[in-house]
């Protein structure tokens, strides 16, 4: 990106709010309103190998542009949807948050930071942790996600199907 003013002179208040109320949003499980937080063309990522340089070129763990989403939030509301009977709690916390790029001008920012979620369904716990990067588009006093990938740091371990948004 073309930085109009360098990364680290931008106010990170509104990006670290953003950030936190998705999580929350995520962990209330009110998946129709995160959804609601990414542009028309926005896409949602979790990479299934390190350093992984397209979702195209190889399988990944979540690859959802809004499309999937839809259907995915769709399976996730079903009352009997198997993998989530019964439905998974979840608490994350996200940290380290940075502005990586802005470009004022485009209204669009690079915003890294790292995540953990722990996951809690039918009497075991499972904890995700990594990098996640949220390319974001100014829409009038808010944001919206165009990109949201995450790097699990074990994302190429074998686990269970993971059913809910990290």
């Amino acid at each position: 990106m073309n930085a109009a003013s360098p990364a680290g002179t931008i106010d990170r208040a509104p990006f670290e709010y953003f950030l936190i109320h998705e999580a929350t949003l995520l962990d209330a499980r009110r998946f129709r309103d995160w959804m609601a937080l990414f542009a028309e063309d926005g896409s949602y990522w979790v990479p299934a190998v390190p350093d992984q340089e397209s979702p195209f070129n190889q399988a990944s763990l979540f690859y959802d542009d809004r499309e999937l989403m839809k259907t995915r939030i769709d399976r996730l509301e079903h009352p009997r949807i198997h993998v989530q009977t019964p439905p998974s709690r979840t608490a994350h916390l996200i940290g380290n948050i940075i502005v990586e790029q802005a470009d004022a001008e485009k209204g669009e920012f690079i915003v890294g930071s790292t995540v953990i979620m722990v996951e809690y369904r039918d009497e075991a716990q499972r904890v995700f942790a990594g990098r996640q990067h949220h390319r974001l588009r100014r829409d009038g006093s808010g944001f919206r996600i165009v990109q949201k990938r995450v790097d699990l740091i074990n994302c190429d371990s074998a686990f269970e199907a993971i059913a809910v948004p990290i």
